[in-house]
Order: C-alpha cells, then structure tokens, then sequence
C-alpha cells in the first residue's frame, strides 16, 4: 500500500523530509508486523495525515514518538481451552493487546469470531487510541478478543468458554488498568460470564472492570444503544452542516448485529426511512421500512438469519443472498457490519446513486480506496474513529457511575452521549478547517486525535 499518494485526501503542502520520514516509518512498520495487513491499513491511514502536523508541531516529529504510538505497549497471546456439552475439548486462542495508556486506562472491546487474529487486534486497538481520545474522557487504548465463534454454541458452552478466557485474562484487567468492554460476539450474555469469572476468582466486587453490564448490576442505560445511536448523531451533524438533515432521507444499513440494530432505530427517530438489513448470507431490501420490532425478535432473541426476516415480513421485503446492500440507492448509508465491507466498487455504486453522506458505524468498514472516491465525489464521510466513539463513550460514563456507585436516568445519559458525538464531530470538523482541508472528517479526526495523545506521551517522558 502506497502511502501518501496523489490520490490521498488533499492536505496542505510540506517539506520533502516529512513525507520521507513517514514512508520510512511505514516500511518498518510493515517489516516488523508481517502479514497484519489490517493492521498496516489502519496505520497508513493516520500517517498520510501527520505531515502537516509534524510541520506545524516540530516537537511531535521528536525521533521515537510515533513510533512508540504504532508500537503495542503490550500483547497477551494465550490459550482457552474449554469443553463443549458432549465433552470433548476445544482449545481456541485469546488476545488482548494494550495499545497505549497515555490518556487513562486501556479501554476498548472483545471481539469474539473467527476471524479473529493478532493483526485484527492490533488494527482495532490502533483504531481505539484515537477514537478514545476524541471522546475527551481519559481513557486509553486496547482491545481483545479470540477466534472463538459463539453462532451455534449453547449458553453453556458459551459460559464454559468465557470462564476459561477470563481465568487467563483476569491478572491483565483492572479498572485502574485495562478495562474491556464487548464487540462482535460478544454481548450481555457473554459479560456477564466474563464478570462472574473475574468476581469469583479475585473475590472482589469491581464493577469498573468490564462495561456492558446489565443495567441491574452496574451497568449503565444506554450502552447497549451507544455505538449504533452515536453514528446516527454524528451523521446527523454532518448532515446539519450541510443544511440538511435525516427527515425523509432513504437510509441503507449494513449487518444486524446490535450496532446495526440501533442505528436503524435512532435513524427512524429522526425521521429516516430505513430500508436495508444485511449478514453474511446476503440483505434484505424492506421498501416500507425495516420493521425494527421483527428483525430485533429474529436476530437478539432467536438468534436467527437476515432471510428469516424475509419469510416473515412476506410481500413487503426481498431477501437477496450473496448480494451488496450497497447497490440499493439511498440518501445516507451506515455500513454497520464489519471491517472493509464497503469497497471501491460500492463506493462507486453509492456515488452514481446520489448517496450524500456515509457514516461508519463498524471499525474501519470502508476501504482506502472507497474512502478516496468518497472524498472525491464531495459526500459527507464520518470515519468509524469519530463515528462509532458512541460506544466508549458510554462505556467511559458507565465507569464513571461504577466509581460514584451511581446509576443515570436514561434521559441524562442519552444527553450526554448527543453532548459528546456534537463535541466529537465539531472536533473533527474544527481540526480539519484549521489544516486547510474543511470538511475531511477523516483528516480532522486523526489529526485530533494524534495531537491529544502525543501531547500526553511527551509530557510523561519515553516509557
């Protein structure tokens, strides 16, 4: 992957040594992190946005600086073995890589699927610093997770395998420390397993040390909503920002997990018609609106397909397997699903089709390359490191009521996580405009991001 190409988001001119310096470090980078390509994405795409910072800020060209910020502060690789419910063991691989604790505590999600490996690890929590810190709310960067996949596993199973993960986790976690959270796979089933474990096995009630708990056990309202609604409120200012707005727009979403599910409802609150749901089987293309309460019942309660959907819902939807929901023409579209999902073909597809504004509500959903077809084609883009803060965000506000043992109205939460997404996207907006490049959320988001967590490393010394 090329770094700093013509093609990339337009930024101010620089001196020759800057980029050099940059293209440099991105080679080493790729050299010592071999076939972790996820992971090389994810560093490109902030480095082709640093060499105006480096000539506006020399103290942040400090040799070693950054490349202590692309270097894990630390990477835990272990076993999980576990019996399934005939008895035969099963034995899957964990991670949890703590990226950078400059800003507070390590903070970030486990995903459990798969596809799972070290360089995804690594790209979610590279990702996970700069998201972090826009939120302002001081906490650092990680992320974890296995290869474990829990689609077709009992409740049981799930719990044995949770138990087990924890066992070895547990001495790497502390709400002063690194705080997990939850992601693809895994959900309120699987933290309460992962808190049970780690209560039973260090005898302490610290209900800061996992967020996405049950409301009923120090979990905060609005979590389970936060990622899926914070997309939405960032769209809708940027939508705002170019005098328009959510109310009578066609919007297309992609997966059916929670972040999808939530968008869909924030986005038809605003007035939206929400008119696709997707998984790895194919889309559903619903002309009168997805109806939220039936595809909830089939995906969170049954544990069901996007194609059980269709059958339901009879005349109103088409169900179409192996297909792009990005062929479906909409005003605004939130790919909600996974990594790179949206390619420069989508990209295409979407500009040729009139879409406005695309929204990231997955980490890193959009390619390089639809991104640059995006940027050029003038629609509005919100990167997943702004786009999708919603849920840290809340996941930050839930151990802040853990450490006060207090619990929030959904109403005070739910504002404070709009007061947050306004902050992040002006942020984003604010830095983008003082770099010259008004209107790059991308550019504006890395840019922030960057100078708030290298300010903080500079202060503490090289450690």
């Amino acid at each position: 992957m090329p770094i700093l190409t013509p093609e990339a988001p337009a930024v101010p001119a620089v001196p020759r040594a800057r980029n050099s310096r940059l293209k440099d470090l991105y080679a080493e980078i790729q050299r010592r992190n071999p076939g972790e390509s996820e992971f090389h994405q994810a560093v490109h795409e902030v480095l082709v946005s640093l060499a105006p910072v480096l000539e506006r800020h020399p103290e942040f060209a400090e040799p070693g600086l950054i490349e202590r910020l692309t270097e894990p502060e630390r990477q835990i690789i272990f076993r999980v073995p576990w019996q399934d419910d005939s008895g035969t063991t099963h034995v899957n691989r964990g991670f949890r890589v703590e990226f950078n604790s400059a800003l507070g505590p390590y903070k970030g999600g486990l995903r459990f699927h798969p596809s799972v490996d070290l360089g995804v690890v690594k790209f979610l929590g590279f990702e996970q610093i700069f998201k972090n810190a826009l939120t302002g709310l001081g906490i650092g960067g990680g992320k974890g997770g296995s290869d474990f996949a829990p689609r077709g596993r009992s409740d049981a199973e799930v719990m044995r395998f949770c138990q087990s993960f924890m066992t070895e986790l547990h001495r790497h976690l502390g709400e002063h420390t690194d705080v997990p959270a939850g992601d693809i796979g895994v959900g309120g089933r699987e933290i309460g397993y992962l808190f049970g474990q780690y209560r039973r096995i260090t005898n302490r009630w610290e209900s800061g040390v996992l967020t996405g708990k049950g409301t009923a056990w120090g979990g905060s309202a609005v979590r389970t909503q936060a990622t899926g609604y914070g997309n939405v409120l960032f769209a809708a200012r940027m939508l705002e920002a170019r005098g328009t707005s959510f109310e009578g727009s066609r919007v297309s979403v992609s997966g059916s997990g929670n972040v999808a599910l939530h968008s869909i409802a924030k986005a038809r609150e605003l007035g939206a018609q929400v008119i696709t749901a997707s998984d790895s089987g194919g889309y559903v293309l619903d002309e009168k609106g997805i109806d939220l309460p039936l595809l909830q019942q089939i995906k969170e309660t049954e544990r069901g397909r996007i194609s059980d959907y269709a059958q339901r819902r009879g005349a109103a939807a088409r169900y179409v397997p192996n297909g792009s929901v990005w062929d479906v023409p909409v005003d605004v579209a939130l790919p909600s699903a996974t990594q790179n999902e949206l390619d420069a073909t989508a990209a295409v597809t979407l500009v040729r089709n009139g879409v406005r504004a695309v929204s990231e509500g997955a980490n890193m959903p959009a390619t390089p390359e639809a991104v640059r077809m995006l940027h050029q084609a003038g629609v509005a883009f919100g990167p997943g490191k702004a786009a999708n803060a919603g849920g840290v965000a809340v996941s930050a506000l839930e151990m802040r009521q853990n450490a006060g043992r207090e619990t929030w109205p959904f109403a005070e939460v739910e504002k404070r996580l709009a007061d947050l997404m306004h902050g992040i996207h002006d942020t984003c907006a604010g830095t983008a405009e003082a770099y010259g490049s008004p209107g790059n959320y991308a550019l504006g988001a890395n840019i922030a991001g960057f100078e708030r967590v290298t300010a903080a490393m500079l202060a503490q010394g090289v450690v």
